[in-house]
């Protein structure tokens, strides 16, 4: 068959390994999943609650316009209805975008290590990747943005807090660096985890969009709100960005289900307050426990942490997964020597911490 020249070299995704996986290959009792950045704490309970009884004809089409979802949307960031475009999660929108504008001849600028999924895509539609790296503290270069950008550029990704890194841009950084994208380029802000951000010096990337019409705004279901079994992601941008896109995105491409839970889920602005407050508590537990033991964290705003790890990731990955803990190792992120864990509660934070220690306590080990 005469597949993509892009495609050679290339690897399909690998998830984890599941719980039910762990328990079977290692005898174990309880497993906490803490590598995929889920909440913890689940949806809210009115969505399950709603969950338990709501009625979906499965012989009929989803709305493929998602007519009430839009509607909520539409009213709670202050945009026209006209200005969201839906995914199956935000990454079906990055698949999205990348088909609609890179091609060979065209390249896009991103960080590294960030959301693998922009190269991923970029790859597949031959397009010219360049990569900046990002600052020692994890910090987006944004100089090395502007100093990569040229007239070929179509698309220029911001993960924005980062992942793996956890990091976010403050507001008046990215306003200035906005201020100089040429409005020929498109910036994508990714901000999977808005949600979960403290940060005073965080703004609302929505309420840019009156300035810079060259911007989309990625937002999902997946993180904060407890849905990502259900994959609903959402995009904000100005009418003549979504229009374009809508061109390329499936017909039906969010399911019945999702969608109305999503709706559901918006109806409850207190759950998330609640999960913002409970995973600010473990992250600066996080924080402490690292100054305490003299280990590198980088500064998250997410509801998840990059922390370093003696010796190599993969090794203190399998160390941790033996003892019921499924992690990302930092070597699968480009990031050697640190591994990714997603904030639980209170109960699997603690249990962890005590994992953790078994890492330090092997004799020689050091970082």
């Amino acid at each position: 068959m005469n597949w993509k020249k892009a495609l050679d070299g290339m690897t399909p995704y690998k998830p984890g390994r599941s719980i039910e996986e762990v328990i079977s290959l290692y005898g174990l009792k309880e497993v906490v999943k803490l590598a995929s950045n889920e909440n913890p704490y689940g949806c809210a309970p009115s969505v399950k609650e709603f969950m338990a009884t709501a009625a979906i004809q499965h012989e009929i089409y989803p709305d493929g316009h998602a007519s009430a979802l839009r509607s909520k949307l539409a009213l709670k960031h202050g945009v026209g209805e006209e200005s969201i475009l839906f995914g199956n999660g935000s990454d079906e929108i990055v698949m999205i975008i990348s088909r609609a504008l890179l091609s060979p001849g065209a390249n896009t600028v991103m960080a590294t290590p960030t959301f693998p999924q922009y190269a991923h895509s970029a790859k597949i539609e031959g397009a010219e990747i360049r990569e900046v790296p990002l600052k020692a503290d994890g910090q987006h270069n944004l100089d090395g943005f502007l100093n990569a950008v040229d007239s070929k550029t179509t698309v220029v990704w911001v993960c924005n807090p980062n992942n793996p890194t956890g990091n976010v841009i403050p507001i008046d950084d990215l306003k200035a660096f906005l201020g100089q994208v040429p409005d020929t380029v498109l910036v994508v802000l990714d901000e999977a985890y808005f949600e979960y951000v403290t940060a005073a010096d965080h703004g609302d990337s929505v309420a840019l969009l009156e300035h810079y019409p060259n911007i989309i705004v990625l937002r999902t279901f997946s993180k904060a709100y407890g849905l990502a079994a259900f994959r609903v992601g959402y995009a904000i941008g100005q009418s003549e960005v979504i229009s374009n896109l809508n061109k390329v995105r499936s017909p039906f491409n969010n399911n019945s289900f999702g969608l109305v839970l999503a709706e559901k889920a918006l109806e409850d602005a207190a759950f998330i307050e609640e999960c913002r407050e409970l995973n600010r508590q473990q992250r600066q537990r996080f924080k402490d426990y690292a100054d305490r033991k003299d280990i590198h964290i980088f500064d998250s705003e997410t509801n998840f942490v990059l922390i370093q790890v003696p010796g190599d990731a993969d090794e203190a990955a399998e160390k941790l997964l033996k003892q019921g803990f499924i992690i990302r190792s930092g070597n699968a992120l480009g990031t050697p020597g640190y591994i990714r864990v997603t904030i639980g509660t209170e109960e699997q934070t603690s249990k962890f911490f005590d994992a953790f220690d078994t890492l330090l306590s092997v004799e020689g080990s050091h970082v």
